[in-house]
């Protein structure tokens, strides 16, 4: 192929990784000046090629670029837009090819979950069906991890790492209504989030004090004696300076204890 142009762009939930990624693909870019000419990214996703609204990387100095990389957020937008089939909306998909024609675009670099990735497949279905030729590549970024042959997607690792944080906070924070508080975690019904973040939760509270101090004079915690089987254990009267933790041998399926609340 000769030398063409590239259009990359951001796509679904951002994490902390995404501008990362972006980083990675216009440095990249640059190092091949023989096969990739300008990098344009499209602002708000896929909305960006459809609207002809693009931004030229090639304007802003290495140094910005570098700085992507400590980033937050998607810099150049994120959008959920999911394209139709080709058979639905031929319309939309003459339309990309027009404003890649237009731009010169040989190589299509989509950064997102599974919806980015069929975008990509689609486009590049319309681009050989209408004769244009295209390198058309879906950049994994996913915080369900549920990516077909990724073992550990981009995205998945960060939002496991701040959800576990930020629960470990919380838990600290309302340390006083340890028994009542309760944290949900939403899963969307797939990917591994949830236990994405209890094996993070695992790593962070090692490094932190625990809720259950030692107790004093010798005498043993609360999260030790639950540890043992004790049915309700419970701090002595000037034991544990932690809270009043316990383990029940059997409870309804509420969850909590048959014998009410410590």
């Amino acid at each position: 192929m000769t030398r063409k142009n590239a259009f990359y762009a951001q796509s679904g939930g951002v994490t902390a990784t995404i501008n990362t990624t972006a980083c990675a693909v216009i440095e990249t870019a640059r190092k091949h000046k023989s096969r990739i000419g300008k990098l344009y990214a499209g602002r708000d996703g896929i909305i960006g090629a459809l609207t002809e609204d693009l931004i030229d990387t090639s304007r802003e100095p290495a140094a910005a670029i570098r700085a992507l990389r400590h980033t937050p957020g998607g810099a150049f937008g994120s959008c959920r837009y999911k394209l139709k089939s080709p058979e639905e909306s031929r319309a939309q998909y003459e339309r990309l090819i027009e404003v890649f024609r237009a731009h010169d675009i040989g190589y299509f670099f989509y950064n997102g979950g599974n919806d980015s990735a069929d975008t990509s497949y689609k486009v590049s279905q319309v681009a050989q069906m209408l004769g244009y030729p295209l390198v058309c590549v879906g950049i994994p970024k996913t915080v369900d991890n549920d990516l077909a042959l990724t073992d550990c997607c981009p995205g998945f690792g960060s939002v496991a790492k701040y959800v576990a944080v930020s629960v470990k906070e919380a838990a600290l924070d309302v340390l006083s209504m340890s028994r009542t508080s309760t944290k949900v975690l939403a899963n969307a019904s797939r990917g591994n989030s949830v236990s994405g973040v209890a094996l993070v939760f695992r790593f962070v509270t090692s490094s932190l004090p625990s809720l259950a101090s030692p107790a004093r004079d010798g005498a043993p915690g609360a999260a030790s004696r639950a540890r043992r089987g004790d049915r309700h254990a419970r701090p002595r009267p000037g034991g544990a300076s932690g809270p009043a933790l316990r383990a029940c041998a059997s409870s309804d399926t509420s969850g909590r204890c048959p014998s009410g609340p410590a």
